[in-house]
């Protein structure tokens, strides 16, 4: 449904088209024309605020992400008061201000119910009489005229009528969460989805925006009792992982989810008719970076990570840590750079599966393969055997692995995740994936052509292993006590590889953003097709 035809008008100096459907960016602030990104506003109104919007510059995907949510009245009334009064001003020669609640207002809103909440009609007609409820309260944002003034000619079966307190429709937009705390205090009046902030003016105006600042910042604190793991999903830190989240421990595996854009019914994405409810997965998928760096919550605790989450340093005993993105065919390599390995550590590098052991050295069981650092052993199962020289502090080492493409593994797309249990920890979204190791150690079966090379300063030490067990497998390090080291993904090495060919880590990157998302995508066709899939979870 859409609504009536209005002419459209663009603001050259702010950019805005008002009468138009326009879209605010909850990062950046910027306003954009729906149709700018192609986006199916057919169930979407001019001056509409319930909405979640990222632009694509944004977006930490790169695509434009877009969630209608479900108004309230007080919502309702101000986008249907803001379309009556653009229309009025665009299409009578004398603009009104004030509409009436019988003869406008209700009809306009019954009209367009499907274009202005996600919310079904109720059943019963209450709701006209809840609407003049809801703006008679709200005198800071709507003008209440109840009777006809003395000698009007207005009928009086025309009112109560109703207005904006503020006339300027360019005021109108989403009231951000973020907004109340990089940006200046919303206008009185503002309401989740209301007056849009407008730039300071005039002598004073930077003081009390920093004022507005600091008081909006505490008010937003104190109002945010329930924070919506939608919203926060989108605000990742620069390393694209939040600073507090789960660790992969106790036989549980824990992968951060979002908003799944190609989900067919974002609307139920709204947490309110989930409240008590397992969240469905379907609506979910996981969240990935697109550079490959070191896992934050695929590590043992005692492990630190730098801030780039290319360095890693050692405590006490041996503990692992795996790159966030894992590889299942093809022929690929890595470095790492030893920083510092005083005389009383030692590090073990290579390859691990998503099930090697955290709190143990790589090597230790089936599911990983390592090179030692004292004496240069090799080691698979615990089985120590002899392969080369040492290294130590200054050396850099090389990893490849080569995959065959005819397993199960290569062919398979990965892990939707959508059938797994969502919990919420620290207001972020994660799958959670029980670990079978004891069924995956049975399992496993050797594979062929397969191989593992490693290289010491550009010098290949010679084959390390073959005839892997099938898997998919992530760059891996553990170190024992305070060793640091540093992990170069690629694309440029220090010491490149000349005797074999190869693709850099890095390049896994978006390969696998690409993977997951044509995974998503079929999971829903297949959905559409066969049904919803009941998760284990739900009985």
């Amino acid at each position: 449904m859409a609504a009536d035809t209005q002419t459209g008008s663009g603001d050259e100096e702010s950019g805005r088209h008002q009468g138009e459907v326009e879209l605010q960016c909850a990062l950046c602030m910027k306003w954009f024309t729906a149709d700018t990104f192609s986006i199916d506003t057919a169930t979407c109104l001019p001056f509409m605020t319930n909405y979640v919007f990222h632009c694509n510059v944004c977006h930490h995907s790169g695509n434009t992400y877009f969630l209608r949510k479900q108004a309230n009245l007080k919502e309702m009334c101000l986008t249907a008061l803001a379309n009556l009064t653009w229309r009025s001003r665009t299409q009578e020669e004398h603009p009104k201000t004030m509409f009436s609640k019988d003869k406008d207002i209700i009809p306009f809103i019954d009209k367009y119910w499907e274009c202005m909440t996600t919310r079904q009609r109720p059943g019963k007609l209450t709701w006209p009489n809840n609407i003049v409820k809801a703006m008679s309260k709200e005198r800071d944002v709507f003008l209440v005229k109840e009777h006809p003034d003395p000698g009007s000619k207005d009928p009086e079966e025309d009112y109560p009528k109703f207005g904006l307190l503020d006339q300027d429709l360019g005021n109108i937009g989403p009231s951000y969460d973020n907004q109340k705390q990089t940006t200046a205090a919303p206008t009185p009046g503002g309401l989740n989805g209301g007056l849009a902030p407008g730039p300071g003016k005039g002598r004073g105006a930077k003081r009390k925006q920093q004022q507005q600042q600091q008081e909006g910042a505490t008010a937003g604190a104190a109002k945010r009792t329930r924070s919506d793991p939608l919203f926060s999903a989108q605000r990742l830190p620069p390393h694209g992982y939040p600073l507090e989240h789960p660790f992969n421990k106790d036989g549980y595996r824990y992968i951060l989810a979002e908003p799944d854009p190609h989900a067919p019914d974002p609307e139920k994405l709204e947490l309110d008719c989930w409240a008590g409810k397992p969240i469905p997965g379907d609506l979910y998928r996981a969240c990935l970076y697109e550079r490959v760096l070191l896992a934050l919550h695929d590590r043992a605790p005692q492990l630190k990570i730098s801030d780039d989450r290319l360095t890693v340093t050692g405590e006490k005993g041996y503990s692992m840590v795996r790159a966030s993105h894992g590889v299942r065919k093809g022929s690929w390599y890595f470095e790492v750079s030893i920083d510092e390995m005083p005389p009383d550590t030692a590090a073990r590098l290579g390859w691990s599966q998503p099930l090697g052991n955290l709190q143990a050295p790589l090597g230790y069981d089936k599911f990983s393969y390592s090179w030692r650092s004292k004496k240069g052993t090799r080691f698979h199962q615990s089985v120590g055997k002899h392969y080369s020289s040492g290294y130590g502090q200054g050396d850099t080492l090389g990893f490849f692995v080569e995959l065959p493409d005819g397993t199960e593994t290569a062919k398979a797309l990965p892990d939707t995740y959508k059938d797994k249990a969502l919990i919420k920890f620290k207001s972020y979204l994660y799958f959670e994936e029980k670990d079978y190791v004891d069924k995956a150690e049975k399992s496993l079966k050797t594979v062929t052509p397969s191989r593992m090379l490693f290289y010491k300063n550009g010098v290949n030490q010679g084959q390390a292993y073959e005839n892997l067990f099938e898997g998919l497998y992530f760059p891996a390090i553990s170190l024992y006590r305070g060793c640091t080291v540093s992990v170069n993904f690629g694309p440029h090495f220090k010491h490149p590889p000349k005797d074999i060919k190869y693709q850099p880590m890095s390049d896994m990157g978006w390969g696998a953003v690409i993977e997951h998302t044509l995974a998503d995508m079929l999971y829903h066709v297949e959905t559409d097709v066969d049904g919803r899939r009941s998760p284990p979870w739900e009985g």
